[in-house]
């Protein structure tokens, strides 16, 4: 009993949001780290029975397979007193105070506070072994049929995502008309007073073509032909396309909001919503662009497929995310604009007119699917919208569920410790609140905005690749659902290079699936679908803008091999002309050894024969102790860890997935010099960057993911105490096929000659004297 008790007092001292993820996963978030200084008796952490409870009705109610017309009517109704009791008693609990965080930077010998539970990893399993997928879970719940303002009930089923019962006439498209709205409808008038206007707006040129067949059949089997431009701002740009008729675009030195055709309202807003960012630029123009915004939605306006991998937090990820927003929207207000004029035109038809100039829709309304890492990042796109919609302070928008919303996707500062102290960048990313399984439909209709609208009465889709994993769910399972993203126009995927650290597998499964034909038609009109909606042509018209902090290779194959878009492609390629390694402060030598592998597919098990043949033994001796191996992959981390138990060497190690204890006890052994050989991986890296100390030799077992970890495990041998110099080594191993990244430390100019020389060890000194 008296484990039990003070297993709910810990329980207790969560904070709300904390136990909502103890309770899905098992564990705390990766970035919600308290470690405190003084030692503590190891507890173990259980939930109540109400919460065991509720969780099993949970999963019993996902398991059912048919639900019959009644009880989706009382899905609608609010949550049971039961469960409503048990949310007030959440929120009256008070959080935990955050506590000091011992990262050793002192002393080094602190006795660490035994983990409560493990901590939960974005996006992977719980398992140390298996690192491939997450099993796919139902939702908890998070879109709920009515617009009633309640918390997030793992009592709702996830079959409230896909109905909606009180505000379907309120927000369907086909049931309102165009004069209904002020302002919309003189837009209209506007536009066909000016049928050469309108016919060159890009919306309209790219809906209303309708490829052939033959066009259709080069698209899927012919090879892209290319052309390089340089442009201003985003430098070397690689034109592609499939199509013969192939123009290369040249960058607008100035242009006015008129010139863009965007929609009526975003014309007067958008100078406004983007005037924070115009006050940095030394030379505003009058575009309301910066200069990185004009390029960029230069491309986006020609319904092109876009790859930019040079998205940075700390410097323009807020201005390429207004930019996109600002297109999205665009993008559906005149699509909106143009079913509801059309329907004004249907009802004053004549009777038994029998016309086909109306199909204006997909076989789904969901036309934009916005992908992103975070639930800040969700909030802040909402917001860009809410502030894009409203002209001014007098005329607001009605956004319905917008204090729940705030509730679930806004943060607490209380609730990340304030002593922890992390790079600029790294702030900047995990800034906000950082829960990773979320989805939320957005409906934008009659000056209003519907948050938490379900799908199939959803425009936008806003989600993590986590989020869309758990509805789409894997073959087999009885409930999961695809046919909304049957119809998407325009796919967002912003800092893509995050997936890599949560799972990629999430963002492939995502992939495979949209644009795929319906498996029910959902009550559509089909004398209103486009004609290549019909013909499966859907993903030939959707435009994807992808956004990334890196080039890699998973992240190119994504824009080779699942995009196709008869528009064609634009992708930025410039290549860095000085590396991170010259950011490295410390007097270091690095040596850089290649291997020589046949194919790509060898390089896992080549590399893994090079490192135990010819490097592991050069560090077996004593003298070469306080050895740190930083592993990218988990799957060879876990390949490495078996071998080095089985060869029963001194060695340590700490992954995303170990407690909060095990780290310290290995960071202590390894700074004190009872561990010689510490392996690290990337993802604990990234999740966390605590500072190793006790670092004399650093091993690379395959180039770092970002560059910038490079130079900042180099940089952590400085905390060394007592260390000597001269003692100091960094080794690297390297393919030919690790040339993007082997570019971003080294440059380009000394990849190029790596890559060609057949010498195997290539010795470069950095530091301060350089």
């Amino acid at each position: 009993m008296g484990k039990r008790r003070g297993g709910r007092e810990l329980a207790r001292g969560l904070s709300k949001r904390q136990r909502k993820h103890l309770r899905q996963f098992g564990e705390q978030h990766p970035v919600c780290d308290r470690v405190s200084g003084r030692p503590d008796a190891t507890q173990i952490c259980e939930l109540s029975d109400n919460s065991d409870k509720s969780s099993a009705e949970s999963d019993s109610e996902t398991e059912v397979e048919q639900v019959s017309v009644y009880h989706k009517l009382l899905a609608t109704l609010k949550a049971s007193p039961e469960s409503e009791s048990e949310e007030e008693e959440d929120e009256s609990e008070t959080e935990e105070a955050g506590e000091s965080e011992a990262e050793l930077d002192s002393e080094g010998s602190q006795e660490p506070k035994e983990a409560v539970g493990g901590e939960e990893q974005n996006g992977v399993p719980e398992q140390e072994e298996v690192a491939a997928k997450d099993p796919p879970e139902q939702a908890v719940g998070q879109e709920q049929a009515d617009g009633e303002d309640t918390s997030c009930d793992p009592n709702h089923g996830a079959i409230e995502e896909f109905t909606d019962v009180k505000h379907e006439a309120e927000f369907s498209l086909e049931t309102n008309f165009m004069e209904e709205e002020s302002g919309d409808c003189d837009a209209d008038k506007r536009e066909s007073s000016s049928s050469r206007a309108f016919s060159e707006d890009p919306f309209k040129q790219h809906m209303d073509k309708e490829l052939e067949e033959g066009e259709v059949e080069k698209i899927s089997t012919l090879s892209k032909t290319s052309s390089q431009s340089k442009w201003p701002r985003l430098g070397q740009l690689t034109f592609s396309s499939t199509l013969e008729k192939h123009i290369t675009l040249k960058p607008d030195k100035e242009f006015s909001v008129k010139q863009l055709y965007l929609h009526k309202p975003l014309e007067s807003t958008w100078p406004k919503v983007n005037k924070h960012f115009l006050s940095s630029v030394s030379k505003p123009s009058e575009s309301s662009f910066t200069p990185l915004q004009r390029e960029l939605f230069c491309i986006m306006n020609t319904y092109r497929d876009l790859f930019y991998p040079e998205r940075n937090a700390l410097t323009n990820g807020e201005e390429i995310r207004h930019a996109y927003c600002l297109h999205a929207l665009n993008h559906v207000l005149k699509a909106n604009a143009q079913v509801l004029s059309n329907n004004a035109k249907k009802r004053d038809q004549k009777p038994g007119t029998d016309s086909d100039d109306f199909r204006d829709q997909g076989l789904t309304r969901p036309k934009v699917l916005m992908i992103v890492p975070f639930r800040e990042c969700a909030l802040r796109i909402v917001h860009i919208f809410i502030s894009l919609l409203e002209a001014n302070e007098k005329r607001k928008i009605d956004v319905s569920n917008k204090k729940r919303f705030k509730g679930e996707f806004g943060s607490d500062p209380d609730e990340k410790p304030p002593n922890l102290k992390r790079p600029e960048d790294y702030e900047a990313v995990f800034a906000g609140n950082i829960d990773d399984h979320f989805r939320i439909g957005v409906a934008i209709l009659q000056k209003s905005m519907r948050l938490y609208a379900p799908f199939y009465s959803s425009d936008i889709i806003i989600a993590s690749p986590l989020g869309m994993r758990t509805i789409i769910g894997t073959e087999g399972e009885k409930k999961r659902d695809f046919d909304f993203l049957s119809s998407i126009e325009m796919l967002i995927i912003d800092q893509a290079d995050i997936y890599l650290m949560q799972n990629w597998e999430h963002v492939l499964h995502l992939m495979k699936h949209i644009n795929l034909l319906p498996l029910d038609s959902h009550g559509v009109d089909f004398s209103r679908v486009r004609m290549p909606n019909l013909n499966n042509w859907s993903k030939y018209y959707r435009q994807t803008l992808l956004f990334s902090a890196l080039q890699d290779p998973q992240i190119n194959a994504i824009f080779n091999k699942h995009c196709f878009n008869y528009m064609g492609q634009v992708a930025v390629r410039n290549v860095p002309l000085s590396g991170s390694i010259s950011r490295v402060v410390v007097q270091l030598p690095h040596v850089f050894r290649r291997i020589e592998a046949e194919n790509l597919t060898s390089v896992i098990d080549m590399r893994f024969q090079f490192f135990i043949d010819k490097v592991l033994p050069e560090y077996r001796d004593a003298i070469m102790s306080h050895t740190l191996i930083y592993v990218p992959s988990y799957f060879d981390y876990v390949r490495l860890r078996n071998y080095f138990k089985k060869e029963e060497l001194n060695f340590t190690h700490i992954c995303e997935y170990a407690k909060k204890a095990a780290i310290c006890r290995a960071r202590r052994s390894f700074l004190k010099g009872e561990k010689q050989f510490l392996l690290l991986t990337e993802r604990f890296h990234f999740y966390k960057r605590y500072t190793i100390k006790g670092i004399r030799n650093l091993i690379f077992y395959e180039l770092p993911t970002y560059s910038h970890f490079y130079s900042e495990i180099c940089n952590m041998m400085k905390a060394t105490d007592g260390g000597v110099d001269a003692t100091w080594t960094c080794t690297v191993l390297y393919s030919k096929y690790d040339a993007q990244k082997l570019a971003a430390v080294v440059g380009i100019d000394r990849t190029a000659q790596m890559l060609q020389s057949k010498k195997n060890v290539h010795l470069f000194v950095t530091g301060e004297n350089e």
